[in-house]
């Protein structure tokens, strides 16, 4: 169990919810860390493309945003702070001239959020320019950034670090050939550890690069004799390219006008895959196809699962928005209970304040989520969500419902307890902040106030997935964390190298 939490007194007993930034930004769910797209596309209006693409992977961040395009001499990148609409407009992607980009959509995970941890990244060395965008979170940081000479305040996020150590093989090894991109990255991609889904581009190539455990999605796609990478697929269909396949994980794609080649630059003992799981429960798009099966459909699974594994009588199944409506339309399926909608959310919602007073944090809330009267008063509800994290949000969510004269309130959650801190590519703070880490689940029910509660098994969520076998991380779930993590790995661990 845990120790004492900002959700406790000095005592160790929870306080009512109360709601940090984070809670309020993405209603106390884990935040995923970036979005990934490129395009090398001669006489396509690659920069346009680009930003199609990250825009469709908006959901994946939301605190900067950047594209990096070549002409075959010097790159252009252009990025900062915001929402993609917020960052370019046609002017801006109208100078960002190029027959190949890459585009970069952030939630922070290693370095705080911040312009300068925006990206892509760029370095200039060695007769070589290249930007570099990144999906996901290394565990070896500390270790790189020692030995790239940065931790003097030189860098403070593990892409930065990356880009750090290609440059100083480039400067080292000067032989102003037109492969020296590819034999930097060959070089250095061994050394990295943990969680790493890249698209790069020189002045004349694009690379895509997933780690050995396949951590974060990225996937290749064919458009009009050009060729497109992407952490989802949905940014293919936007842009109207077609899938061709999912990167192997420890496969690396080199993009030219000759076409697509592959290796494989990591040892082959290291090569074991591990999709995170939350890529189906919570973070893909639903119209993603992650190991050949539709996300949609699989979510919807993992509500028919929950409703075999833990039925209940009420009179209406619910969803809370919007990555809980699939299980729940499952449950409903399964159970034959009507399938209805209790809550609205307010999709123009961002990031919202740090409420001073538990009144505020409780409007603050609502400002996300208000319940349908008509469909709540005088009945037993069964709410189905997709995770419950902190569980402040939740908590407030049935106060709501019971508000809005809900009889009984039945949650149903869609994967297993989250007792575990993610350090490959998800924000969710220390295992202090995990409601499931120091609660067991009749304690949960009671802090959530609900009449019951139970969570889907995780082997009937490996199966609702399509692919059991395929290879998945469930370190968050289980504990068991596929790639080793150092004692003092935390989301600054390179800012707090300069205090």
């Amino acid at each position: 169990m845990g120790g004492v939490s900002a959700d406790h007194d000095p005592e160790g007993h929870l306080r009512p919810a109360e709601l940090s930034e984070r809670d309020l930004h993405d209603d106390g769910r884990p935040g995923e860390a970036c979005g990934v797209f490129a395009v090398h596309g001669p006489g396509l209006a690659v920069a346009h493309l680009c930003y199609l693409g990250i825009f469709a992977l908006q959901h994946r961040g939301q605190e900067s945003a950047g594209i990096a395009t070549s002409d075959g001499r010097h790159l252009t990148v252009v990025k900062d702070m915001g929402l993609v609409s917020s960052v370019f407009d046609p002017r801006m992607l109208a100078a960002l001239d190029g027959q190949m980009g890459i585009g970069h959509t952030r939630y922070s995970t290693t370095g705080s959020s911040a312009w300068k941890n925006s990206q892509p990244v760029f370095r200039d060395v060695a007769h070589t320019q290249f930007a570099l965008a990144h999906n996901g979170n290394l565990t070896n940081t500390s270790e790189l950034a020692e030995e790239a000479g940065m931790l003097d305040g030189m860098a403070t996020s593990d892409t930065d670090v990356m880009a750090e150590l290609l440059s100083l093989h480039l400067r080292n090894n000067p032989r102003c050939v037109d492969h020296e991109l590819e034999g930097a990255l060959t070089a250095v991609l061994p050394q990295l550890r943990g969680a790493f889904s890249l698209v790069l581009t020189d002045a004349h190539r694009i690379y895509g690069v997933r780690d050995p455990n396949g951590f974060r999605p990225l996937c290749l796609g064919h458009l009009d004799g050009g060729w497109v990478l992407a952490s989802e697929t949905p940014a293919l269909d936007i842009v109207g390219a077609t899938f061709e396949r999912e990167l192997e994980p420890g496969e690396m794609v080199v993009i030219d006008q000759h076409g697509v080649t592959s290796s494989f630059p990591f040892a082959a003992e290291r090569v074991d895959p591990r999709l995170c799981v939350f890529e189906f429960v919570y973070f893909a798009r639903p119209d993603s196809q992650l190991y050949g099966r539709n996300v949609h459909a699989a979510r919807v699974d993992m509500g028919e699962q929950l409703a075999e594994q833990a039925p209940v009588d009420a009179d209406l199944v619910m969803g809370v928005p919007e990555s809980g409506i699939p299980a729940a339309e499952g449950f409903a399926r399964r159970s034959g209970i009507p399938f209805g909608h209790g809550l609205i959310k307010n999709r123009y919602i961002g990031r919202t304040f740090i409420a001073p007073t538990q009144e505020l944090r409780a409007m603050a809330v609502r400002m996300k989520l208000n319940p349908l009267r008509e469909s709540i008063t005088g009945r037993r509800l069964i709410v189905v969500d997709d995770s419950i994290v902190r569980g402040t949000t939740t908590r407030a969510m049935v106060q709501m419902l019971r508000e809005a004269g809900a009889k009984e309130v039945h949650m149903r959650v869609s994967s297993p307890p989250y007792r575990w801190p993610c350090f490959y590519g998800m924000d969710t703070g220390s295992r202090d902040e995990l409601l499931a880490a120091r609660m067991e689940p009749d304690e949960i029910a009671e802090f959530l106030a609900v009449d019951s509660l139970a969570y889907l098994e995780l082997d009937r969520m490996l199966v609702a997935t399509g692919a059991p076998d395929s290879g998945f991380c469930t370190a968050c779930l289980d504990g068991v964390y596929p790639v080793e993590i150092p004692v003092t790995l935390n989301k600054s661990v390179l800012e707090g190298a300069v205090r």
